[in-house]
């Protein structure tokens, strides 16, 4: 019993020693941890106003935070006393690092692949693309994934492996897209004069894009049951892809449709056919509701 005490008196006493030095680091670990904070946030403004590249400053940002963060808890514990820790930790690193390699595998590989990304990647903040079935604007890239909202209300958070790996369809680095829509004509219309009057619509057409490389454009697509369709190719800018993309399309449908109509065109709707096989049975016909009269029985059997 008197040599426990003995040795809580020790532990007391050491303990006592170290409580300036305690209290030093977790000043210099809060003042670490605030710096820290502050040249992220400044590095990333600087990055973003010289680079005009969001992602890559907000990357680079939280990466020297990190870094920093680490070495003034380093720095931390060997004011304290404890720089025991600090060369366990860099010990075990070494030895365990395929074993931790396999347990986190696959954070390590979308850490990797978040820092390939930053610098070299085929999209930016705000840019509409596709990955897999993903469909949406991008909105910000972390260590470990980019987050993406769709154009119905969801964020979905997407690994960088698969970012890195598998294809990326980014419809707005260019800033143009093309899409397409039918319209469908009778078959007594001019089919020749009808793609002249669409064509003329679609060169007067400000919203569409107009150069050498990107024609609007006109083609037979069909022959229907009952019209024949024409397929109008239009090119659209595309910075703001909900509003450039669809809205402008919705507008060039109905500019096409008004125009046509205006020329004395038809566009109508599909004719259906119906046949009956039965023939014993005939089909009475009224018209405007009435029934047509009874014949009478004799005429009838004559």
């Amino acid at each position: 019993m008197k040599e426990i005490m003995t040795r809580l008196d020790t532990y007391y006493t050491e303990l006592l020693k170290l409580l300036p030095r305690i209290a030093l680091a977790i000043v210099i670990l809060v003042i670490g941890i605030l710096v820290a904070n502050w040249i992220s946030a400044r590095l990333k403004k600087r990055i973003q106003s010289k680079a005009h590249d969001k992602l890559l400053g907000g990357f680079l940002a939280k990466s020297i935070k990190l870094v920093i963060i680490i070495v003034v808890f380093l720095v931390v514990l060997n004011i304290a006393g404890l720089s025991g820790i600090s060369k366990a930790i860099f010990a075990t690193a070494g030895a365990s690092a395929v074993v931790i390699g396999f347990a986190f595998k696959d954070i390590a590989q979308n850490f990797l692949a978040g820092i390939i990304l930053a610098f070299n990647r085929p999209f930016d903040i705000a840019d509409t693309v596709q990955i897999e079935d993903v469909f949406g604007k991008v909105m910000e890239m972390e260590f470990r994934y980019t987050r993406i909202a769709t154009f119905d209300g969801k964020d979905v958070y997407i690994p960088n492996s698969d970012v890195l790996t598998k294809p990326v369809y980014n419809y707005t680095q260019n800033g143009f897209f093309r899409t397409d829509f039918v319209l469908g004509i009778a078959y007594e219309n001019d089919a020749e004069e009808a793609k002249k009057l669409i064509q003329q619509c679609l060169d007067q057409d400000k919203e569409l894009v107009h150069d050498e490389e990107h024609i609007n454009f006109v083609a037979e697509d069909e022959v229907a049951p009952s019209t024949v369709n024409l397929r109008i190719y239009v090119w659209i800018a595309t910075e703001d892809f909900r509003r450039h993309m669809l809205e402008v399309r919705g507008r060039v449908i109905t500019r096409t449709k008004t125009f046509l109509e205006s020329h004395g065109y038809n566009l109508p709707a599909n004719i259906s056919e119906l046949k009956f096989y039965d023939a014993s049975s005939p089909i009475e016909v009224h018209h405007n509701g009435q029934k047509p009269p009874k014949k009478d029985k004799e005429t009838t059997d004559q």
